[in-house]
């Protein structure tokens, strides 16, 4: 038990859950919502869309699983209780499951989208396992790199569905429907606030491991440019995306959607503004992990706002 226990904590299974949540509420409540005849009209939609989130899943759970391969050292510093790696799970076993998720994670990607009209996509999950490799080995430890391809992938949960519905032609390009718009609106405003969010997440995130990063060579955000520079950052970029919603709220008002409007005053700008205040107070590790685990609970908030689109037109 304690050996499956450390296999589950070593791929993130919270993680692996948010991504299925994720993907399942864009493809319930937005896809099907906008596209009300579409599992009707194909009843293999279902197959291909559980498909998808298995491959989105295999391939995370690899890239969390190389990522604690290549920060053994680091972690004995910021996290030594919560190492996996070479303690319960040998280095061998670790290099197999990350080639076995990865590879059951592309065989999922070929198998939920027909190749000759998705090649671009079962490419770009190929180039997201190549990514994730090199983010554990090289780039994490660089400024700004590391932290800007991880939002990118993040965001690439959401948008992987978006394009998953339209094969690469220029027929599609062409002929923009009513539909089609409306669902890349709101595609371009899932993915936007993933990206924003889990951004500031991981500046945060190197904020509070500063120690062992410094310690094995690390140029993060905090070490080169100091943790005041690194506040700042991260405060810009929430005022950014409160001001964000605050326009989207101005307009969701307009449609008189009122519980929309407060769940996402209360859920998801009033913990954002604590972030801010709390930001500028943090001084310890414990202070950062505190405003990490804020930042998460606003990210799963964002995610659930979903859920208003299947109420309403």
């Amino acid at each position: 038990m304690k050996l499956v226990a450390a296999f589950f904590r070593l791929i993130r299974w919270p993680n692996l859950l948010f991504i299925v949540l994720t993907q399942l509420l864009f493809e319930v409540c937005i896809y099907e919502r906008i596209y009300p005849d579409a599992v009707i009209n194909d009843p293999s939609e279902g197959l291909r869309f559980a498909a998808l989130v298995l491959a989105s899943v295999f391939i995370a759970a690899a890239g969390y699983i190389i990522n604690d391969y290549f920060d053994q050292n680091i972690d004995q510093v910021n996290k030594p209780d919560k190492v996996v790696v070479n303690r319960i799970i040998g280095r061998r076993w670790v290099i197999f499951w990350h080639m076995f998720l990865s590879l059951t994670g592309i065989f999922f990607t070929a198998f939920a989208l027909p190749v000759h009209q998705y090649w671009h996509l079962v490419l770009a999950n190929m180039l997201s396992i190549v990514a994730l490799w090199f983010y554990s080995t090289t780039l994490k430890k660089k400024l700004l790199v590391g932290n800007v391809l991880i939002s990118l992938l993040t965001a690439w949960v959401i948008g992987v569905l978006f394009f998953s519905k339209y094969p690469l032609n220029i027929s599609n390009l062409l002929s923009v429907q009513q539909q089609e718009a409306r669902f890349f609106r709101l595609m371009i405003v899932y993915t936007a606030f993933a990206f924003v969010i889990s951004l500031v997440r991981e500046v945060i995130k190197d904020m509070e491991d500063i120690e062992g990063d410094r310690r094995y060579g690390c140029t993060t955000m905090p070490i080169v440019w100091g943790i005041n520079a690194s506040k700042v950052f991260v405060a810009v970029w929430v005022i950014v995306l409160i001001a964000a919603l605050v326009i989207l709220q101005i307009y969701a008002l307009g449609l008189g959607w009122w519980e929309s409007v407060l769940y996402a005053l209360v859920m998801i700008v009033t913990p954002l503004l604590i972030v801010l205040r709390l930001l500028f107070r943090a001084a310890k590790p414990e202070d950062y992990h505190r405003i990490s685990s804020l930042v998460k609970l606003v990210m799963f908030a964002g995610i659930l706002s979903m859920l208003f689109f299947k109420f309403y037109h």
